[in-house]
């Protein structure tokens, strides 16, 4: 059983970062896809059930955010310069079965963290959120920066272990393991519900 504190639900929001078909096309076609989209599935419904706040985010561009981009970034130079997830590509989208209902908070982002380049923490604010799970692709760059960046926001944390995923499994199991337990709580979805049931 987890050590983790309970969740309030109340002060609690689920960030659901960059579930969209372009991205989860990196991950390897091994069939655990579906069941990765199946679990962050049933963690959105039972923080939803609970009354916390559901928050998507997701990456893609307009032209003038593909202009702005420096040749010297070199993880989204590349994405200008070959002008793809623009912001009304159905890959860029947030996947169909997770998709946001009213009252849900739906942000776009234009670099890896959820917060940097968005207006997310301010949204998060406003509703009191203090706490944050944290569910996203690909551990290694969206979920890693998100986390870091939420930290030295001074949010409470937590990663669920069983909603990330990352094209290499090696580096996705030392985050896991080594790197953001130092900064969030690693449970799985399974202790999250129990968490928001001890709540």
């Amino acid at each position: 059983m987890s050590t983790a504190p309970a969740l309030d639900p109340a002060h609690t929001a689920l960030l659901v970062v960059d579930y969209q078909p372009a991205i989860l096309a990196v991950l390897p076609e091994d069939g655990d896809r579906e069941a990765l989209l199946g679990r962050v599935e049933g963690a959105v419904a039972d923080v939803r059930a609970k009354g916390g706040t559901i928050a998507y985010v997701r990456v893609a561009f307009t032209e003038a955010d593909w202009d702005a981009i420096p040749a010297v970034n070199k993880s989204f130079a590349p994405l200008a310069r070959h002008r793809v997830m623009h912001h009304e590509d159905p890959a860029a989208a947030i996947h169909e079965r997770l998709a946001p209902q009213d009252g849900d908070i739906v942000v776009r982002k234009t670099r890896h963290g959820g917060l940097s380049t968005t207006d997310l923490d301010r949204r998060l604010r406003e509703r009191g959120i203090t706490t944050l799970v944290v569910s996203g692709i690909t551990t290694s760059g969206a979920v890693l920066s998100t986390v870091v960046d939420a930290a030295d926001r001074d949010y409470r944390l937590y990663v669920l272990s069983d909603g990330v995923a990352d094209p290499d499994p090696g580096v996705h199991d030392v985050l896991l393991q080594h790197v953001l337990p130092a900064r969030a709580h690693i449970v799985d979805t399974v202790e999250l519900r129990a968490l928001l049931r001890a709540s």
